[in-house]
Order: structure tokens, then C-alpha cells, then sequence
């Protein structure tokens, strides 16, 4: 009798666990290399705005489907993107310097941003907005920020992450550059924008 409970026991965990593997399908992404993508790090100065822009960045994320509801987007479990500080560009060589010196590149040499919990909401046309709770890491200050970010699956199954976030560079113990022997004084509050591209890899 207590062998027959047991195995009944074992089996309803079985089929649980497996009922709970078809609800959601787990996906793995990393960043895709798509012309589509895009990081920009803009703001202000006392002559002019200025933007450095990159093309080149690297993460991974963990996006979830319901395979019983037409395999929308559930949730997402995980998401990262690292970005190269010296791969930030702008058509200005001094620019480029006095930022690479105020984000103190040579001790941090990347921006970090992992992924600590988010909620996905659908809207329409495989679009959804997730909101995303997550460390940001520059000049090797992590701060937390939460980001409203649209996705969108894709027809060829890779996903878009589209998002803006203001910060101040200040926050980040990142002193605004100076340039033209303090002519141009940049302001403390900068942008961060971006298009990331996911591909599925298994």
C-alpha cells in the first residue's frame, strides 16, 4: 500500500513537471550581429550637444513563450548587454578623449547592464513592453534603474529591445568632461539609448 502511494506520488510530480516544460518554453538569445542595432550615450554642453554612438556590443538573455497561447512572450528570466567603453564614438577626436578619460576606461573598460527582475505585458503585432529592473554598471559604480523596454518578435524569430534611459554621470561617480582648457563644459545629465538585437541559439 505505502509502495503504491509512493509511486503515485513520483508520477503526479512527474507529469506536473512536464505539464509545467510545455506551458513555457524556455529560449536562449545572445546579441545578434544585425545593422539594425545601435547604443548612443548623448547630452549637453555649454556650446553644442554631442552624442557618441557604437555599433559593436555583446549580452545574452533568457525569454520564456507560452507554447499553449500562440507562443507569446511570458516572461524574462534574464537579459545582459556589455558595451566597450572605447568602442563609444563621436565625430570629435577631443570628445573622444576627455570621455574615455571621465569613464575612467583603462581601469573599467565596459558598461554592464544585468537584468534583475522584469514584467512583460502584451500589447499588439508580437509587440510587448517589458518593464525592467536591473544594475547598470559604469566607471565601475553599479546603480539600480528601471527601464520601460519595447520588444518585438521578429518574423525570422530574433527579438528587438528598444529602451531609453536618462542618467547623470555624477551618479556614477563619472565627473562631466571639460574641453578647449574648460571653453566646453559638458552638463551632468546624459541619455542612454538603444536598439539591441536577440537571435535565438537554442
Amino acid at each position: 500500500m505505502k509502495n503504491n502511494i509512493k509511486q503515485t506520488l513520483i508520477l503526479t510530480a512527474i507529469c506536473i513537471i512536464g505539464f509545467s516544460c510545455m506551458l513555457h518554453a524556455q529560449s536562449i538569445y545572445k546579441i545578434n550581429d544585425s545593422k539594425d542595432m545601435d547604443m548612443k550615450l548623448s547630452g549637453t554642453s555649454t556650446l553644442h550637444s554631442w552624442t557618441m554612438d557604437a555599433k559593436t556590443f555583446s549580452g545574452d538573455a533568457d525569454f520564456h513563450f507560452e507554447s499553449g497561447s500562440g507562443g507569446q512572450l511570458s516572461s524574462v528570466k534574464s537579459l545582459t548587454f556589455t558595451l566597450a567603453v572605447a568602442d563609444l564614438k563621436s565625430s570629435e577626436g577631443g570628445l573622444n578623449k576627455n570621455a574615455y578619460k571621465a569613464l575612467k576606461a583603462e581601469d573599467y573598460k565596459d558598461i554592464d547592464y544585468k537584468l534583475t527582475s522584469a514584467t512583460v505585458t502584451s500589447e499588439k503585432d508580437n509587440k510587448y513592453l517589458v518593464k525592467a529592473h536591473g544594475n547598470l554598471t559604469i566607471a565601475g559604480v553599479t546603480k539600480e534603474v528601471i527601464m520601460n523596454v519595447e520588444c518585438v518578435v521578429n518574423p525570422d524569430a530574433t527579438i528587438t529591445c528598444t529602451g531609453s534611459e536618462k542618467l547623470n554621470m555624477t551618479d556614477y561617480a563619472v565627473k562631466p568632461p571639460t574641453f578647449m582648457l574648460g571653453a566646453m563644459k559638458t552638463g551632468d545629465a546624459i541619455t542612454l539609448n538603444f536598439t539591441l538585437v536577440y537571435k535565438k541559439i537554442s
